[in-house]
């Protein structure tokens, strides 16, 4: 919140530097994001009177002033301004002025006309475009005569541009700061002094009953306080300049004087407050309801908003729309300039339903701001009679008898108790039941005294105080946190270890990394298209997001090959072919009724290109799916399951290539798949030919492994044997390495296959295989008789089980 020094000073005596004052505030109670002038270095930019104008005789938008700036002698401008006219009280950057933007002033010749400076708008001083008023954004500023000022006053004193601003970062906690009184309150007491707060001396000066104009309706559970006023006989206007001044330093655009009173009595009170045209309302029963299905409400800033049935908080008349309660006003009750009568709101909405409406339409309002994080529950009447006697004084209105009330939900004044000793302890101090009242007296809290407890009654103002460490942090920040005793924390010292699932996450990455790949990190979050692609979860629901960021991330992902993927096309498309990638990370699934998913830890790569360097003797290897299943085999070979692992084909996975897909078995329980990606699938993410693999490390931390122990090499010659046998073609390879393996005796260490031949002198529908089989005993060197009897053994197991045929 931007809060003026000036205006601050109207409520606590202060003698402190502004930015002395900005240190303490942030020491004692909110970030400070900045203290400074809006002036900055601008100067020599004063106030000035157009004594004439004429029309410039080399240009047909441009035209030459007479002004008188307080000096002796008239001071001639040439300018483009289309709004300056004669009698106007404008600004006037004098020759040798600077202004915003660090930009100078010099005195010229504008198409040969001498030219002494320049008419300036507000925001060529450094006005937002979001706060100069708008009947002055394409042209230069005009005061008012009764703004009080006069040729030759210095500009920046009469816009409140020389003004201190005290820029706080509220946190959701100190809601009450987001308000003049409430910063005055919390400021007062850390000087040790009592604010002034506004007086409210509101008469009601119409000769209607309120009830008489306007009837309200709400339930508690949307609007805990709801309340009208209504004002007659108002005339819309400019507001005073000292209201715009205010306004604009809180970085707020003027609008009219009712719409600058309500935003005023809001910067006042912290308590948002909204103004109807009494004269657009048909029915003129105000009620609080819930949207209704396929309902529309075009608000304030010309926006369409489709409302969210049972959800958004609206108010009507009688089944009319007319705004987003809490949140923005809506453009068919909006007050002009041919308003007379104004139904004044002041309530207290749902605060839940304020934060979901804001955040599903984007619309952050100062409104919803403060709605969100909390109000002065006492405070809501005071603020509607403050506004009503402002628009009452400023814009000649006539209150009307009473208060049309809706809801008026009462709340009993918070009691905390806390004792002397809980204080002392948490903080390391040694105070006194005195010293804590005393600061409790401080902050202006009642307190009651029984031995060393106290009873402190919280007043509706500090709405964030409700448990005894609450007033523990008050004690704290009021004593000074630099004047807290600094201790170093006692404890025994641990030793570090990662547990085996952090083991095993960290050597995966070491090992694939080994095996060439790089390490991707992808969002968690993704379409709800591609979520559902790659899972091994079937049955498993995508989790979608209420309130998505973007349209791409709308769901939790349920594979980790999605990211990849798109993590290959973004480097295809940079021209980088050859890709290597993998990732370590959480998938989530959701199943049945289940509100939050379940988050499983998965392991994934993919890769498309060349493995190998194309050099000047021999192009690179493309890579294809024996690439990746040797990445997976040697990856699972690590964990020396007790199961077998196995790779069964499928065509189960439709984003997968059906020809060319397998599912990872370690016994019967399946943990994953590798393979090639479906082209209909790589042309969808404009990749090339890539393999992928994904493996869910849950499973695989799980399942059985084999204690590991040292394993002897032998010092004895190890004994080969090499057969070549005749299959069918259709016979897989894993299935002959089990016919071998499981006749091939204890001594049987390696099976290597060294050939595979297709063509002439082999017949049609057969394949021919050689295979190198490795003996070795690690006690002894092993004899011919032993080997052979093996070998035999694995023949005839070829014969009888695969229908082999030995060559």
């Amino acid at each position: 919140m931007k809060v003026s020094l000036n205006w601050l000073k109207e409520y606590v005596d202060i003698d402190l530097e502004p930015t002395i004052l900005g240190e303490k505030i942030a020491r004692t109670s909110v970030e400070m994001d900045a203290v400074y002038q809006p002036v900055g270095d601008m100067h020599d930019v004063v106030v000035a009177r157009v004594l004439s104008v004429e029309p410039h005789p080399d240009s047909d938008h441009m035209v030459i002033t007479q002004v008188d700036a307080g000096e002796d002698e008239p001071i001639q401008i040439v300018t483009g301004a289309p709004n300056v006219a004669e009698g106007q009280l404008v600004i006037l950057a004098k020759h040798g002025s600077k202004i915003g933007g660090g930009q100078k002033i010099k005195k010229g010749k504008l198409r040969g006309v001498p030219s002494n400076g320049m008419l300036a708008a507000l925001q060529e001083l450094g006005f937002d475009d979001k706060v100069a008023p708008k009947d002055f954004e394409d042209g230069i500023w005009a005061f008012d005569e009764k703004d009080g000022v006069k040729p030759g006053d210095d500009v920046f004193e009469a816009l409140g541009y020389n003004d201190w601003i005290l820029e706080t970062g509220v946190t959701p906690n100190r809601a009450d700061m987001l308000s003049m009184n409430g910063t005055a309150w919390d400021v007062a007491a850390m000087l040790g002094k009592t604010p002034k707060m506004p007086e409210v001396n509101l008469i009601e000066n119409g000769e209607r009953r309120t009830d008489e104009l306007i009837s309200a309706s709400a339930p508690e559970e949307l609007a805990a306080k709801y309340k009208l006023r209504v004002i007659s006989d108002v005339k819309i206007g400019d507001s005073p300049l000292w209201l715009q001044r205010r306004l604009w330093n809180a970085g707020m655009r003027p609008i009219n004087n009712v719409v600058d009173i309500t935003n005023y009595v809001l910067l006042t009170f912290g308590q948002p407050l909204h103004a109807f045209d009494y004269d657009k309302l048909p029915e003129k029963h105000i009620n609080v309801r819930l949207a209704n299905v396929d309902e529309q409400l075009v608000t304030l800033d010309g926006e369409k908003r489709d409302l969210r049935p049972g959800q958004d908080i609206v108010i009507a008349d009688g089944d009319k729309g007319l705004m987003l309660g809490g949140v923005m006003g809506g453009q068919d009750t909006e007050i002009d300039n041919d308003t007379t009568t104004v139904i004044l709101e002041g309530a207290i909405f749902n605060a839940h339903n304020i934060r979901a409406t804001a955040r599903r339409h984007d619309l952050h309002s100062e409104a919803s701001q403060r709605f969100e994080r909390g109000v002065n529950w006492d405070a809501t009447q005071d603020a509607l009679d403050y506004a009503a006697q402002l628009i009452s004084e400023l814009a000649g209105g006539r209150v009307e008898q009473g208060v049309v009330e809706a809801t008026n939900v009462e709340k009993a004044p918070v009691v905390v108790d806390i004792t002397l000793n809980r204080v002392n302890k948490v903080l390391g101090l040694e105070l006194s039941v005195a010293d804590v009242v005393a600061i409790f007296d401080q902050l202006h809290f009642e307190t009651s005294v029984t031995g060393e407890t106290m009873s402190v009654t919280i007043p509706a103002r500090r709405w964030d105080i409700s448990i005894p460490a609450d007033l523990i942090e008050e004690v704290a920040r009021m004593y000074g946190y630099d004047n807290l005793p600094s201790t170093l924390p006692v404890n025994s010292a641990t030793t570090g270890k990662l547990t085996y699932k952090q083991q095993v996450i960290r050597s995966s990455r070491h090992f694939l990394e080994g095996l060439g790949l790089n390490q991707a990190i992808s969002y968690g979050l993704t379409t709800d298209d591609k979520a559902r692609m790659f899972t091994l979860d079937n049955a498993a629901e995508i989790t979608k997001l209420d309130y998505p960021m973007t349209q791409d991330r709308t769901a939790t992902r349920m594979s980790l090959v999605g990211g990849l993927l798109d993590d290959i096309a973004y480097n295809t498309a940079r021209k980088q072919l050859n890709v290597g990638l993998y990732e370590q990370g959480r998938v989530f699934y959701r199943h049945g009724e289940e509100v939050r998913p379940v988050e499983v830890e998965h392991i994934a790569g993919a890769v498309t290109g060349a493995i190998d360097a194309t050099t000047w003797d021999a192009k690179g290897k493309l890579v294809d799916f024996f690439t990746i299943k040797g990445m997976v085999e040697a990856y699972l070979a690590e964990f020396d399951f007790v199961a077998p692992i196995t790779y069964v084909a499928t065509s189960d996975h439709v984003e997968m290539h059906p020809g060319r897909t397998a599912d990872v078995m370690v016994g019967d329980q399946l943990v994953g798949f590798v393979g090639q990606v479906h082209p209909a699938i790589a042309k969808n993410f404009k990749i090339k030919d890539t393999y992928v693999f994904e493996l869910d490390l849950q499973k695989l931390l799980d399942l059985p492994k084999h204690d590991r122990a040292y394993d002897l090499i032998s010092k004895f010659p190890a004994v080969t044997r090499d057969i070549a046998i005749l299959v069918d073609e259709n016979v897989a390879h894993a299935d002959i390495l089990a016919t071998i393996a499981g006749k091939g005796g204890k001594h049987l260490k390696h099976v290597q296959l060294f050939d595979v031949y297709q063509g002439e002198n082999v017949p049609a529908g057969k394949k021919s295989l050689a295979y190198t089989l490795t003996y070795q005993d690690t006690a002894k060197t092993l004899v011919e008789e032993e080997v052979n009897t093996a070998f035999e053994k694995v023949v005839k197991a070829l014969v009888d089980e695969l229908h082999a045929e030995i060559r």
